[in-house]
Parts: structure tokens; sequence; C-alpha cells
């Protein structure tokens, strides 16, 4: 019983000290981070309240007690406390730069399978039709992973140029199926072709075009991929004369991927802008701030 007393008394002791020691370095932490002239109003109070209730003399230390810790140690602690600040705040922007990171690679990962899986439909679709057809445009697919895939997979440092080569490759396979039904116009000048633009982007509205604006058409169509700057925003447009925009029909998974990433990537400054021009088709444009290349 006793033993249990001692115990008892021991951990009340315990406790005592750890939450003495926590308010104590709350008291220093609150010294260490006021405003001199705060410091002085709470002089001024802590004086008044010791005399009007007769505690003259603990408001004198708790002033003299205080007025030294700030004066000796003041200092020190606060640029501790303004460096831990700083480090939990780059701890989170490091976090929420992951966080963008993992969105963004999970984004695109949703738009390469995509490709992949509308290309090969097409070579099996080609097998059962004209299998030397399905054999060349195997051929080009082959050729355009090796040489592109690298270009895919890179989050940083793609480029309109990059994206232009892609995209002309891609094209390459659907005009060996659609032969000419499709024709294709750039206008992309040369000195573009370094600014930064995301992956993947480009095709994915050339593919668009194609799926929802040619394909239907029994004549077909051309595409025209263009890309100018206008008051420091880049433009990169891809239209069709196809069969135009369905007002009744969403917005498919590309085109709600696009915009996905470009609000991750821009917030605001950036939008993809889907319009019918009146002479039919339909306009799909990708408008981001313009810079000449990754460091610019």
């Amino acid at each position: 019983m006793v033993a249990t007393q001692i115990n008892r008394a021991v951990d009340f002791l315990r406790d005592a000290v750890n939450e003495a020691s926590v308010l104590w370095w709350r008291f220093f932490d609150w010294l260490a981070m006021v405003e001199w002239r705060q410091l002085y109003l709470v002089w001024f109070l802590v004086l008044a309240f010791g005399v009007g209730f007769q505690l003259v003399d603990p408001a004198i230390w708790f002033i003299m007690i205080s007025l030294g810790v700030k004066v000796l140690a003041g200092g020190k602690r606060r640029a501790e406390l303004m460096a831990k600040e700083a480090d939990e705040k780059a701890n989170v922007a490091t976090l929420e730069r992951r966080l963008m990171e993992a969105k963004m690679a999970a984004l695109q990962a949703q738009v390469e399978p995509h490709f992949l899986f509308n290309t090969l439909a097409l070579i099996g679709q080609l097998i059962e039709t004209d299998q030397k057809e399905a054999a060349r445009v195997h051929a080009h697919l082959v050729e355009y992973l090796r040489s592109s895939l690298p270009q895919m997979r890179a989050g940083a440092g793609a480029t309109l140029g990059k994206q232009v080569e892609l995209s002309r490759a891609y094209l390459a396979i659907m005009q060996a199926r659609m032969k000419e039904r499709l024709a294709v116009r750039w206008e992309v000048p040369d000195f573009l072709g370094s600014s930064p633009f995301p992956p993947m982007m480009l095709q994915t509205l050339i593919e668009n075009a194609i799926k929802h604006g040619l394909e239907p058409k029994v004549e077909g169509g051309t595409i025209t991929v263009r890309a100018h700057v206008e008051h420091a925003t880049l433009h990169v447009d891809v239209c069709d004369d196809g069969v135009g925009i369905d007002p009744h029909a969403g917005e498919g998974v590309g085109l709600a991927n696009i915009r996905e990433r470009l609000a991750l990537l821009y917030g605001p400054q950036a939008e993809l802008v889907i319009e019918a021009p009146l002479a039919g088709g339909a306009c799909a444009s990708i408008r981001l701030p313009y810079r000449m290349t990754e460091d610019g």
C-alpha cells in the first residue's frame, strides 16, 4: 500500500514537472516572438494588477524575468522558431509538389494506354480487311514507339517541337489507314519548337479531331495544326473540317484530362477552348503562358 502511494506520488511529480516544462517553453517562445511594444503593454497590465491586488513583488519578478529572457535569449529562440516555421513550410511545399507530380503522372498514364489501345485496335481491324496495310501500320507503330516513347515519358523538358514530331508520327499511322480521306496541314513556326509544352496534349487533340470530326465524315477532311503567340500567350490550335461539334455529346476523357492537367500546371493562366467555326468542323485551342525555352 505504501509502495503504491509512493508510485502515485512519483507519477504526480513527473507529470507536474512535464507540465511545468511545457508551460515554461510556451512562455519562452511567446517572449521570443512578442513585439516589444506588446510586451510593454503586458508589463503595464501586470504591474497594475499587482498594485491593485497587493502583489507588487510577484509582478516585479515577472517583469524582471521576462526582460532578462527577452534580452538574453529571445533573439536566438526567435531565429530558431522562424527557421523551424520555414522548414515546415518547405516540407509542405515539397509534399504539395510531389502530390502534383503524382497527379500528373496518373493523368498522363490515362493518355498513353488510350493511344496505344486505339492503334492496336486499328491494326486488329486491318488484319481482317487488309493484311498488307495492317503490316505497314504495325511497322509505323513500332518505329513510332522506338523513337518517341522517351518523349512520352518525359514530364519535364517537353517542348512544342517534340510534341509536333510525335504528332507527325501519329498522323503518319492514321494516314496509312485513312489514305486520301485524311489530309494534314501544319502551320507551326520553327521558332516555337523550343517553347515548353505539356506532353501528349497536342496528340490528344488530333486524336479527338479524327475520331469525332473526320472519321464519321464519308469523304474525310483536313486537320490543320497551327501555333502562334498572342499577348505573351501561346496558342496551339487543332482544327478540322469534319462533321462538327455535337451539342448533346459530353466532353470525353481526353479533353477532361487536358483541362485537369492544364489546371495543375498553370492554374487559371491556361485554358482549353473548343469552338465551332462558321465554315463548319471544330477547332480546339490550348492557350498557356508563352516561354521561349524551359528555363526562360
